[in-house]
């Protein structure tokens, strides 16, 4: 028997309402749909090598396309990431051979916002750029930073925002500050959220030449992290 990562009836009915609704008679659910898609995800195939058991695989790839388009996949992602949060963690990694994905969690499984960058781009400004998208906080927040994003102006953001910046200073820092050690082991959490993402052959191989398709199995993927 066949077997593969699926959303299951329940954690649908979470994400449901940001779905558009399907009217008359309709032969592929929604919800074969985000699985179809997180079976390409997980194992890399072809639209064309998808199991009958998912429906016509154009009109799943057509309809995923036009979601994408649309901003229906980060409106279920939105969703889901408005949760009780007591500290974020921004980290990059890498998305095959040109990308850089960069992330900000709260925990090993619940993500806050990404973007994706050239594999040349600096990791400082794509940083600003993805606080700049959560905007100033209504109460003091520990903020733990890959050391990518030690830099003053990025520090300075954060603190603007008031978040309580957890990163060590580089060696060449002519004044370096102290930091909470045994919090700053906590950004492993989002190293373990990377490493569940890298279960996605489709998203670490980076198959897709447009960001648009990308983007989808991205939020696909983290989705279906955060329902479990």
């Amino acid at each position: 028997m066949l077997r593969f990562m699926e959303i299951t009836e329940a954690q649908y009915l979470r994400i449901a309402p940001s779905l558009p609704r399907q009217r008359g008679n309709v032969r592929i659910s929604n919800l074969q749909v985000l699985n179809a898609l997180l079976y390409v995800a997980e194992h890399g195939c072809k639209w064309r090598g998808l199991p009958k058991q998912f429906g016509n695989w154009h009109t799943i790839y057509t309809r995923m396309n036009r979601w994408s388009k649309a901003g229906v996949l980060d409106s279920v992602f939105e969703r889901l990431q408005r949760e009780q949060i007591v500290r974020i963690q921004i980290e990059k990694s890498r998305g095959g051979w040109t990308t850089k994905i960069h992330l900000v969690a709260a925990d090993a499984r619940t993500a806050i916002t990404f973007a994706l960058s050239p594999g040349q781009a600096s990791d400082a400004v794509e940083g600003r750029a993805l606080l700049g998208g959560i905007g100033p906080l209504p109460a003091p927040m520990y903020l733990i930073l890959d050391q990518a994003y030690e830099d003053n102006q990025t520090l300075q953001l954060a603190l603007d925002f008031g978040y309580l910046p957890v990163i060590p200073p580089r060696h060449n820092r002519l004044r370096p500050w102290q930091y909470d050690k045994a919090l700053y082991r906590k950004r492993n959490e989002i190293e373990r959220l990377f490493r569940r993402l890298k279960g996605f052959r489709r998203i670490f191989s980076r198959f897709d030449k447009l960001d648009v398709v990308f983007l989808a199995f991205l939020n696909s993927a983290l989705i279906v992290e955060a329902l479990r």
